[in-house]
């Protein structure tokens, strides 16, 4: 008797999208390796087609769809999905990034990361697009069978922005990559980390700008991971003159941040807002102290694990 097979909508997966790839990778990784009663199917992304995709646990095809081209990759999720669904003969269809079909014959779960795009506009790099990819996740989220969220806050504001029931949400927190632990003494004592994209809500640059303040005897050096292209972080650390303390890295390897990892005195997010944030339990789970802002998703992910400022 043939297994039930799962159509897994992997338009946005380019090699530029940061966390939301490194849900897929995790995730799909895990039950590749897991007992399950499933086949599983790819929709990749033009772009996303010719990457490594060996940890996916099935075929993965060119679905010949941009992912970086704005509207074709609007009308591949809204449209495309359900019909290349269909022609597969799938029972399920899951989508990790957030945004989905508008409308599909068989269940669908979305796993919503956040509610950015509504609970803070203002940190969106691109205005003109904000009210069209909030209109699409609510068609998404209508649609949806099932929701899965990465927090609990996520869950509480996709309630009170999108309106969903909250019986359709499960939390399913995330996991961190273990790591081998390394005692306080092997540590440097003036090596910071901080790493993930360059989005407004980082807030990255008062970590940079924070650097001036502190003489430069006890000085630390900053290292700062996740740049992809031309990082709109250089231009401040040149302006202050600190090129001699932080270091601005493209995305690093597991290998390079395992490393990082051992090395630092502690990882430095200063984020203005999050859906989660997995660079923290990976942190933690390599014996790296934390230095989080004080945010409701930081005390949820990290409770009375960090240290925490305003």
């Amino acid at each position: 008797m043939a297994r039930p097979l799962v159509l897994v909508d992997l338009l946005s997966y380019t090699g530029t999208k940061g966390g939301m790839e490194t849900y897929a990778r995790q995730l799909y990784g895990a039950i590749g390796t897991s007992n399950h009663e499933f086949d599983f199917v790819g929709m990749a992304s033009r772009e996303g087609a010719k990457l490594d995709l060996d940890w996916f646990p099935g075929e993965v095809y060119d679905s010949g769809i941009t992912g970086e081209g704005r509207v074709r990759w609007a009308v591949g999720e809204l449209f495309d999905v359900s019909r290349h669904a269909r022609r597969h003969k799938a029972a399920l269809v899951h989508c990790p990034a957030t945004l989905g079909p508008r409308r599909t014959e068989m269940p669908t779960v979305i796993t919503l990361h956040d509610t950015l795009y509504w609970s803070h506009p203002e940190f969106m790099t691109t205005p003109l697009y904000t009210e069209p990819v909030k209109w699409m996740e609510v068609q998404a989220a209508r649609n949806a069978t099932k929701i899965i969220t990465d927090s609990q806050v996520s869950k509480d504001e996709i309630v009170k922005y999108l309106g969903t029931d909250p019986a359709k949400i499960d939390v399913v927190w995330l996991a961190g990559t273990p790591e081998a632990s390394n005692s306080a003494s092997t540590r440097r004592r003036d090596l910071i980390l901080a790493t993930g994209n360059r989005r407004p809500h980082k807030n990255f640059v008062s970590l940079v700008k924070a650097l001036p303040l502190i003489a430069e005897p006890q000085r630390p050096q900053l290292v700062i991971t996740g740049s992809r292209g031309d990082d709109p972080l250089r231009p401040v650390v040149a302006e202050l003159g600190l090129e001699r303390w932080v270091e601005l890295k493209q995305w690093v390897s597991d290998e390079e941040l395992t490393a990082l990892h051992a090395e630092a005195t502690a990882l430095a997010m200063p984020s203005l807002q999050e859906g989660f944030c997995l660079p923290v339990v990976d942190a933690m789970m390599a014996g790296l102290p934390c230095l989080l802002s004080d945010l409701p998703i930081f005390h949820e992910v990290a409770a009375g694990a960090a240290l925490y400022y305003p």
